[in-house]
């Protein structure tokens, strides 16, 4: 019986993922990573790839990078620059927005016409990046021994090197904005996700070699694999946590009949602003030491100038203190910065509804005082949430540090907050899609 209910049960769910058209959407999505991987794989020509991944296997900053672009960037491939562009270029427009009035307002009041608009000249924007990043990596491979391949034209090399990989990057911001559009969840993070998935196999192959042999370390492997556990329940915690507030309808009556006086409440997420927080965080971080290790790497012969940047790039190398202090920070603020530009966390807009449509919080004023009190709400509650996603962010960096596991750390600090919370969005959004088409079909019939 138990046997045929399950039948019934795994039928109709397939059932429903046929008619509601996912089947087609998930195929899309699997289809548009599998380019990509593809595409991770093509390096671009005249490079030297060992002696590229000699450099990047004791460069932290080379090989935190390449863990992001799931292994591109180590192959020096076509996709080196992944969705990295992309990404920088929505946090400088998201900024600007916030800045720069006429860009608000096409944020704000213009609708689907003003974010189309904006995502255009985010395009652009991104183009102007990547030729950035790529000319950085190109002289950074030419400072290489043996990185390119002799008797190679150098502006030859030079020109095709930035133009493939400036292709690459806005052929991945492409693939990212189809999955958004015609696929399942956020196109950029699902890249990152699957970059992320590529490169543990190679994390587990280095941690097993460590381990090997060393009961000590093992035991530590152990105990530093229970800390990631609890960390990924605390992650899914803060993911689903809401703060309701609760929301009194006035009764109105027309003719016989009495409408509103309904008690209800508004859900607010701890986290509202997801991984994309983290994701911003690592974006701002990587760009100055990337900076920073280009000209490290070019060797300028003037001392107090040479270690001076020597100090900076230590200040801010992935396996300092300030880096991580620096990191903390980050996140808290664009914690604060990315609820900030969310249109249901607005308090004032909020309020103003509330009011147009008869309801209030439960002994306040419509107008200002529920504005205010709703402010209020939101600051404490984006406090609590920023501080605990930046703890959460330190936990497993901290704890593969003082268990001497370091094979982990890029892993295990913030790419394990970025997987659980794109395969969580990957979900719902599964979830919210078979919702909405059921309830189109209940409304047609």
């Amino acid at each position: 019986m138990q046997q045929a209910n399950n039948e019934q049960m795994l039928k109709s769910l397939m059932n429903n993922i046929q008619s509601s058209g996912l089947k087609q959407k998930l195929i899309f999505t699997f289809l548009m990573i599998a380019l990509f991987r593809f595409g991770a794989q093509l390096p671009i020509f005249g490079i030297n790839n060992e002696a590229f991944l000699a450099l990047a296997q004791g460069n932290n900053i080379i090989g935190f990078l390449d863990l992001f672009s799931g292994g591109a960037l180590g192959k020096v491939s076509i996709f080196a620059l992944g969705i990295g562009p992309y990404i920088t270029s929505s946090i400088v427009m998201q900024l600007l927005a916030v800045i720069i009035p006429p860009l608000e307002r096409l944020q704000k009041e213009d609708g689907e016409a003003g974010r189309r608009k904006i995502q255009q000249i985010t395009r652009m924007f991104t183009v102007v990046v990547a030729i950035m990043q790529a000319l950085v990596f190109v002289l950074l491979l030419s400072k290489l021994p043996g990185a390119i391949i002799h008797g190679l034209n150098p502006m030859l090399f030079y020109t095709g090197s930035i133009i493939a990989l400036t292709a690459g990057a806005i052929f991945v911001m492409w693939i990212g904005e189809l999955i958004t559009e015609k696929g399942i969840g956020n196109g950029a993070s699902l890249i990152i996700f699957v970059g992320i998935l590529a490169g543990i196999p190679l994390y587990t192959q280095r941690t097993a070699t460590l381990v090997s042999g060393d009961p000590g370390l093992q035991l530590k492997l152990l105990v530093l694999l229970a800390i990631f556990m609890a960390a990924t329940v605390l992650i899914i915690i803060l993911h689903d946590a809401v703060r309701k507030v609760p929301i009194v309808s006035a009764r109105r009556q027309v003719g016989n009949k009495v409408y509103g006086g309904q008690n209800s409440n508004i859900p607010f997420k701890l986290n509202p602003g997801g991984v994309m927080p983290i994701i911003f965080a690592i974006a701002i971080m990587l760009f100055p030491t990337t900076i920073l290790e280009l000209l490290t790497q070019m060797q300028i012969k003037n001392v107090a100038l040479n270690s001076a940047l020597t100090s900076i790039n230590s200040f801010l190398s992935p396996t300092s203190i300030s880096y991580y202090i620096i990191y903390f920070l980050l996140i808290v603020a664009l914690t604060f910065f990315y609820a900030s530009i969310i249109p249901s966390m607005q308090p004032k807009e909020i309020a103003d509804n509330l009011k147009k449509y008869g309801s209030a919080i439960p002994g306040v004023k419509p107008g200002k005082p529920t504005a205010d009190k709703l402010d209020e709400i939101l600051t404490r509650l984006m406090f609590i949430g920023a501080i605990a996603l930046g703890i959460i962010a330190m936990v497993p960096s901290v704890s593969s540090k003082i268990t001497d596991i370091t094979t982990l750390q890029g892993l295990g600090a913030t790419s394990l907050i970025i997987m659980v919370g794109v395969a969580l969005d990957f979900i719902n959004r599964i979830k919210t899609h078979m919702l909405a088409k059921n309830y189109e079909t209940f409304l047609k019939q």
